[in-house]
């Protein structure tokens, strides 16, 4: 059993490496870099289009990915469902589950939402608009950069926490 934990901890670490690496690369190299490439704010988001649609594909496999494997390792942390409310590291695991739920609806809502719109938009060259949508989709996608670090120290503090 002690490989099996191994194998399905390293597969869930792997995947948030993806998921979460990937969702600063863009933000912190690829949404400056396009700009570096062209000033042209339509065939900036047209750019970053195409490179969100590519990478879109990748945080779905992780996504579920740590999911299942997350669900897994939930079996580590709880001897019973009651501990999730009488131990501190139950509680701090019931917040985690609670903050990935919420960063799931931000990432997709706003991906759905926001993200088709400005490319539309932008195609269509209605740049006063996507300028408009663009500073809350940003704020959305700042929001969930900030829930995945706040993930990521739960996560670590329940090595610490009793359960």
């Amino acid at each position: 059993m002690l490989l099996l934990d191994i194998v399905v901890l390293w597969i869930h670490i792997f995947a948030a490496m993806i998921f979460i690496g990937g969702s600063f690369f863009i933000w912190l190299v690829v949404w400056p870099g396009v700009y570096k490439y062209t000033q042209d704010s339509r065939e900036h988001a047209q750019i970053v289009g195409k490179i969100a649609k590519r990478f879109a594909w990748f945080t779905h496999i992780s996504l579920i990915t740590l999911i299942v494997t997350g669900l897994f390792n939930l079996t580590w942390y709880l001897p019973s469902y009651s501990a999730l409310f009488d131990s501190e590291g139950g509680r701090a695991l019931l917040v985690k589950m609670i903050l990935v739920v919420i960063m799931i609806v931000i990432i997709y809502g706003n991906n759905l939402y926001h993200g088709k719109k400005i490319v539309r938009l932008s195609k269509e060259g209605k740049m006063d608009e996507v300028q408009k949508i663009r500073k809350i989709s940003h704020m959305m996608s700042f929001i969930s950069l900030a829930l995945m670090v706040i993930i990521v120290l739960l996560a670590t503090s329940l090595q610490f926490l009793p359960t």
